[in-house]
């Protein structure tokens, strides 16, 4: 046999791909389909930059600690592997003068994309690191690769956002609301039922706006017509989840009226008892300035309505303390409104300056020290809701999915209830079980009694 017969038969090394993912919940399904689409054409993946054939960065850019975060990754994989793309929402983001801010902070980097740009970055690979082969569909599991735990998953809706809100500057970067096709959407989460997911977290920029862009047109799913709008996308989901014994949560679910068509479906059990809302703030004047959709609407008595449908529903939110212009009189509606509304979750950030944002050009920006008083003040008081909230569950038996519990649960476990999204919210801590045949696995659910709290958490006894 000849050299050249040799070197013709000789398996060439599967090119290895680093890759790291930054940001939010929708990066992080960019990075999926990304992830899908290398191992299909037979790439392997690492998560380590040294010995990589080259190096993906998925990127944030919504906040300055978000940028510097990125811009420092970028740094650290060019310095150890030298071959970097840059992705996501930091590669659509000027500099001075107009250009590319990755470009004009590391010039060397082979390729930069904005957010959701699978084709372009397989593009970029196949030029840098040609692919090794064909793909194959086997070699690609249904569901696509994911970076959550097997047992749950998120599942993106849409893409963009048709707000202007002043102090953001994601549709700069992600364009305007595009609608996946319904069909597609249920598809996807039919097989990442079938693939052992038992809870299905509902993303988009704007979950309450799937399908205004095509005006809500009719597809098709399972051989039957379906609208391209929410409640009749959250309709099949829990029929769908229902056959798995599976979990529906929603989130970004702005407070539109048609919401109010989803509570019958969370009262009955279809849907989790649980919403998103990103209020923001209360104040109708400091709305206004943050020019936010249905900033004219009575939130309160939206909130109470809801509860009167559905008693057991929790609201999670996420507010802004110090925006530009904010008097001590709106912050302290604020305070009054987290009170009166007794939201279950609450975040809240210091507005901080993200270049390109509008605001920036607003009256009246605090001082850095008082932004971040009011944000302290305002956990202060969202904490002491949050905590007599949870004090009522004590005594009450609850469904938990368990996120982890080593030697069968022996030692006890962790979980998380229906008010508690991964990541963002509290755990349930569950105690040793007191039957010698009970056990504790990860990604199945549990009844467990309440009987304590602690700080965010509560502490349950498994049953």
């Amino acid at each position: 046999m000849t050299q050249a017969t040799l070197a013709a038969n000789t398996p060439t090394a599967v090119p290895k791909i680093g890759f790291v993912s930054l940001g939010c919940p929708k990066a992080l399904t960019d990075s999926e389909l990304i992830l899908t689409q290398l191992r299909a054409e037979g790439y392997e993946t690492s998560k380590t930059f040294a010995g990589a054939d080259l190096v993906i960065v998925n990127t944030c850019g919504f906040i300055d600690d978000a940028v510097k975060e990125s811009l420092d990754t970028i740094g650290e994989a060019l310095a150890e592997n030298g071959k970097v793309i840059v992705t996501g929402c930091l590669g659509a983001k000027a500099g001075e003068g107009g250009g590319n801010l990755v470009r004009q902070m590391h010039p060397s980097v082979l390729a930069v994309t904005g957010p959701h740009a699978t084709q372009e970055v397989m593009d970029a690979v196949h030029l840098h690191s040609p692919k090794p082969h064909d793909p194959f569909v086997d070699l690609v599991p249904a569901q696509g690769v994911k970076l959550t735990p097997r047992h749950y998953a998120y599942l993106k809706v849409s893409e963009g956002c048709n707000h202007r809100c002043s102090f953001c500057i994601i549709p700069s970067m992600r364009g305007d609301l595009v609608s996946r096709p319904i069909g597609d959407v249920l598809g996807e989460a039919q097989r990442l039922f079938e693939s052992g997911v038992k809870e299905l977290l509902v993303i988009s920029q704007d979950t309450s706006a799937y399908g205004v862009d095509v005006k809500y047109r009719t597809g098709f799913w399972d051989g039957r017509p379906v609208k391209t709008h929410m409640t009749d996308l959250c309709e099949k989901l829990s029929e769908i989840a229902a056959l798995h014994g599976a979990w529906v949560r929603l989130h970004y679910v702005y407070p539109y009226p048609h919401v109010d068509h989803i509570l019958p479906l969370m009262a009955s059990g279809g849907v989790l008892p649980y919403l998103d809302v990103p209020f923001q703030h209360s104040h109708p004047d400091v709305l206004k300035r943050m020019k936010r959709p249905a900033n004219g609407e009575k939130n309160l008595e939206r909130l109470q309505r809801w509860r009167e449908a559905c008693p057991e529903i929790v609201i999670r939110s996420t507010f802004i303390a110090g925006f530009p212009g904010e008097t001590e009189a709106e912050f302290e509606h604020l305070l009054g409104f987290i009170r009166e509304a007794e939201i279950d979750r609450a975040g809240c950030f210091a507005y901080s300056a993200v270049s390109g944002a509008t605001a920036n050009d607003l009256p009246g920006m605090l001082p850095m020290a008082v932004r971040e008083a009011r944000r302290a003040r305002f956990m202060e008081v969202a904490e002491a809701v949050s905590s007599a909230k949870l004090a009522r569950r004590v005594g009450a038996t609850m469904q938990v999915l368990i996120d982890s519990a080593s030697a069968l649960g022996r030692k006890g476990g962790v979980g998380r209830s229906y008010a508690d999204a991964p990541e963002i919210d509290g755990v349930v801590k569950l105690l040793p079980p007191e039957k010698a045949s009970k056990t504790l696995k990860v990604g199945e659910f549990t009844r467990a009694r309440i009987v304590g709290t602690q700080g965010h958490d509560l502490i349950a006894q498994p049953i």
